[in-house]
């Protein structure tokens, strides 16, 4: 494992496998989140023939939405948490639309050109090195393809919902530590553009608590 992969694994290392899909059993307020997220994104996720990537993919409780909505021939989710791409290929095993592997975003194992779309949704705030995973993401992505990517906008509201979540909700300390990235005063779009993608979509949800970019590969 590279040095980057298991510095990412390590802060990874009190999160559950199979997160979401507990989260969404049993957690109100997360599954009010999510639900509310992916009602938000769906509207950003354009029908593809082809193959997308969904970096950050964990237990693929939020793959198979994308997948659904895409409409791809195939989905590849990648973690840098093994635990929990066992999980998903467990899971999921009975899908074969859908492929979970242990992946590190830095370093992308695919050829340029591969992907119609890529996904990378509330997992840029945990990456060491963002402006090198968006150029990953640039070169793995077709010409004409598309990328969706979700930060939280860490505006004042969300920072004090972050710590009371940290510091005082039953489940919420598992995620102590592993935000090592700030996308404050609308960063995420800025970023995009310098990596070389054009802007198709900016917009903020939840009380502009999380910003959701949709970008193009020119």
């Amino acid at each position: 494992m590279n040095k980057n992969l298991k510095k990412a694994t390590d802060l990874h290392e009190n999160v559950p496998p199979n997160w979401y899909y507990e989260s969404l059993k049993v957690d109100p307020l997360q599954r009010y989140w999510h639900k509310k997220r992916f009602k938000e994104i769906g509207k950003l996720i354009d029908p593809v023939k082809g193959i997308v990537l969904d970096v950050g993919s964990a237990d693929g409780m939020f793959s198979k939405v994308i997948l659904d909505k895409s409409k791809a021939s195939k989905l590849i989710g990648i973690d840098v948490v093994k635990t929990s791409v066992d999980w998903a290929k467990k899971h999921w095993k009975r899908n074969k639309r859908m492929k979970f592997m242990v992946g590190d975003a830095e370093d992308l194992k695919y050829e340029t050109n591969t992907f119609d779309a890529v996904f990378c949704l509330e997992v840029l705030e945990h990456v060491y090195q963002p402006e090198k995973v968006l150029k990953e993401f640039r070169r793995v992505m077709k010409k004409g393809g598309y990328g969706v990517f979700l930060v939280p906008s860490d505006n004042l509201l969300f920072r004090i919902i972050w710590f009371l979540w940290l510091h005082f909700y039953p489940r919420g300390w598992v995620w102590d530590g592993t935000h090592i990235q700030t996308y404050r005063d609308n960063a995420l779009p800025k970023m995009c553009k310098e990596a070389g993608f054009e802007i198709m979509k900016d917009k903020k949800f939840i009380l502009g608590m999380l910003h959701a970019v949709k970008v193009r590969k020119k």
